[in-house]
């Protein structure tokens, strides 16, 4: 196993680290080991607003930690330092005006293909490299307007389309904590970025687990939001006109943090949502461990186990099965066939035939349905714990996801099968907080804590309190 050995930790502090996690092991609940020691996004704007340091002071730091890690990890492949220096002292600027926006002179990345005025967005397609934004993706112009200074973009799977971070463009992104393994994707660059320290937020996509497996694969946190509660103005296939709002996908944060993720929905969202927030001792929580369509390895089973003590020690109350649930196996079918028609726009299936209106029509009456069953469940239920993928990191394979198989305990599945975990959130439209919550042999364990739909708020505070416990 290959280890970056980057991010701020100098030797006595990975010592700490170390003994740390030794300790914990002695437990029951092994935590992540941290790559960095820098601070979240709501730590460093504190810093830049109680002037104790500078956005340009912040930027540079965040500039050399790049250029000294990412070598090795290839997670930031479109780089804007020049911009984002001058985005710095207006940072500065704004604050020394008594300035107070929430992300003032925080650097930040995002992903590829978001659009970013003179930089190239190729969704990691060669046929469409050189393409040049001449205009800020929304959630880009939100984020400057919050006093994000952008210093670039994260690497990505063609056409956001695995969960491989890997393209002709702009070659393959490592994991942090292994470096022969997978980051995830397609938000792979976006997260290995937050979790080796180079930055310490950063704003994905979502449609097939593109912010959740990442997240979950690499120890970081993940906001998949509720659909059609962000803009997806500016992210849109390079060549393609855009039109109208494509389906399942959403666009949505990753940091080091519950207040970080808070933060980022907060200017970026484009409705008011409730902010109501659920003690967890009074909580009640749906545990989800297994899926009909997706096997799930027993060392995950045994650390979500060992979570829901602790929860219930809380004194929330969990419940491990209940007939208000959909029908799952239902619902991935229903997923897949809706997904496999967005993701391909349409194009012929593999016998020559094309969707029928009809058809589409079907799906979208089962979606709806769909979603009236999990409204019901969440009257009973105020979160739903469940896993986010079937394993851990995997060894990077260049296979076709489609092509690609996993192990569980030993027995080998087709890889696609995963996404049952993607779709249980994708097909409602339901919004889930990804937390890290333990480790297995260094690699990271995150889970999946959903709401009802517009309850973005809830799940991150959820995850908060859950992370406090552990």
């Amino acid at each position: 196993m290959l280890r970056t050995g980057c991010g701020a930790l100098g030797g006595a502090a990975l010592l700490i680290a170390g003994l740390r996690v030794l300790a914990w092991s002695r437990g029951k609940i092994m935590p992540i080991p941290s790559l960095t020691n820098e601070p979240t996004a709501t730590e460093l704007a504190s810093r830049i607003k109680s002037g104790k340091t500078s956005s340009v002071e912040a930027t540079e730091a965040a500039i050399a930690r790049i250029e000294k890690c990412d070598e090795s990890i290839n997670a930031i492949v479109v780089r804007d330092f020049d911009r984002a220096r001058q985005q710095a002292r207006d940072a500065d600027a704004r604050l020394a005006k008594g300035d107070s926006a929430p992300l003032l002179g925080v650097p930040m990345t995002v992903k590829e293909s978001f659009n970013i005025a003179g930089l190239q967005t190729c969704w990691g397609v060669a046929a469409a490299a050189g393409n040049i934004a001449d205009e800020d993706a929304a959630v880009v112009k939100r984020l400057k307007a919050a006093g994000a200074v952008i210093l670039g973009k994260t690497n990505i799977p063609p056409m956001l389309t695995d969960w491989f971070a890997d393209n002709p463009v702009y070659g393959r992104t490592n994991n942090p904590h292994d470096l022969d393994r997978s980051p995830g994707g397609s938000s792979g660059g976006a997260a290995a970025a937050v979790a080796s320290g180079m930055v310490p937020i950063e704003y994905g996509s979502d449609i097939g687990g593109s912010i959740r497996v990442p997240a979950h694969y690499c120890g970081t946190w993940g906001l998949k939001p509720t659909y059609g509660i962000v803009s997806k103005d500016g992210h849109f296939p390079p060549g393609i006109e855009e039109g109208a709002e494509g389906v399942l996908s959403v666009v949505g944060p990753l940091a080091r943090s519950a207040d970080d993720l808070e933060i980022l929905l907060d200017v970026t969202v484009d409705r008011p949502l409730p902010k109501d927030r659920k003690p967890l001792p009074e909580a009640r929580i749906l545990l989800l461990k297994d899926h009909p369509s997706a096997a799930v390895e027993q060392a995950i089973h045994q650390h979500m186990e060992e979570l829901v003590a602790v929860i219930e020690d809380a004194g929330a109350a969990v419940t491990r099965s209940t007939d208000l649930l959909p029908d799952l196996e239902k619902q991935h079918r229903d997923y897949m066939r809706m997904l496999n028609i967005a993701v391909s726009a349409g194009a012929p299936k593999p016998d020559g035939s094309h969707v029928t209106v009809r058809e589409w029509f079907d799906l979208e009456d089962a979606q709806a349905r769909n979603q009236r069953q999990w409204q019901a469940l969440f009257e009973e239920f105020d979160y739903v714990l469940a896993p986010v993928a079937s394993t851990v990191a995997f060894p990077h394979d260049p296979r076709p996801m489609k092509e690609r198989t996993y192990a569980t305990d030993g027995v080998e599945r087709r890889f696609s099968e995963q996404l049952a975990w993607a779709g249980l959130v994708t097909f409602p439209g339901l919004p889930a907080a990804v937390l890290p919550v333990a480790s297995v042999d260094g690699l990271p364990i995150g889970l999946q804590l959903i709401t009802d739909r517009y309850e973005d708020f809830k799940a991150i505070d959820g995850a908060r309190q859950i992370s406090a416990l552990i």
